[in-house]
């Protein structure tokens, strides 16, 4: 199973660092347009896990992903640190995102917890949801009321270009550059029985990142790449 995901949308991340909320961030006025246009290029559907604030700063770039026949999953309200919240924090937070996102008729059937972890009570409150699947940190899919779709970090584009990762990334033996994440990809689409690539249009921002990541889609065109909630139904 190979799955092309992207993580975040908008400015949510920055604003948990203190950034400013302005509604015009170019991972969606600039970003997203070109995106949506080379996957329709190599035909890909991909899953795309936004946080719920989107619903109020960006519906119509919400309404455009889910237009162009990808799926909408959840990632928290605002990119909290997912390990860092409560049972009941957890599930408020995903009864506000999934409420939001029903209103612009977008029912999520997944869920990304940012930081990737992810406890029994925060699986409860999926469950009661009604979520089909879960992608936190892990390894091989699980099959249950909520199947686990785990993610690891080196199939992240993130984890090889940012400096938050550095400690992580020297603990694993591995250098910086986006190269490092392309090369990953490749050994996974060609070894592994599930590989689910992650990505973030706010990372285009650098045109190497970008130039790797459409070479990766045209190499993606030659593959049954799933949506995430179709790989849900295959382990369930």
């Amino acid at each position: 199973m190979i799955a092309l995901t992207f993580d975040n949308l908008g400015e949510a991340a920055e604003v948990q660092l203190g950034g400013e909320q302005t509604g015009e961030h170019f991972s969606v006025t600039d970003v997203l347009p070109k995106l949506l246009d080379a996957l329709g290029e190599h035909g890909l559907s991909a899953t795309f896990f936004v946080e719920g604030v989107n619903v109020e700063l960006y519906p119509n770039a919400l309404a455009r992903i889910a237009d162009a026949g990808h799926e909408v999953g959840y990632h928290a309200w605002c990119h909290e640190e997912w390990g860092g919240l409560d049972g009941e924090a957890q599930a408020d937070n995903l009864r506000r995102g999934t409420e939001a996102l029903e209103r612009l008729g977008l029912r999520p059937a997944g869920f990304r917890p940012p930081g990737g972890a992810l406890d029994e009570a925060g699986e409860r409150a999926l469950a009661e949801l009604g979520y089909r699947y879960a992608s936190p940190e892990g390894e091989a899919p699980r099959a249950g009321d909520v199947v686990r779709l785990p993610f690891r970090w080196p199939l992240v584009d993130a984890y090889w270009v940012l400096p938050t990762f550095a400690e992580r990334r020297e603990a694993n033996g591995h250098e910086e550059g986006i190269g490092g994440f392309v090369e990953e990809a490749r050994r996974a689409l060609r070894e592994d029985d599930y590989a689910p690539l992650i990505m973030h249009p706010f990372l285009w921002a650098d045109p190497r990142t970008e130039e790797a990541e459409r070479g990766l889609f045209a190499r993606l065109a030659d593959c049954d790449v799933l949506r995430m909630a179709e790989a849900a139904e295959r382990v369930r």
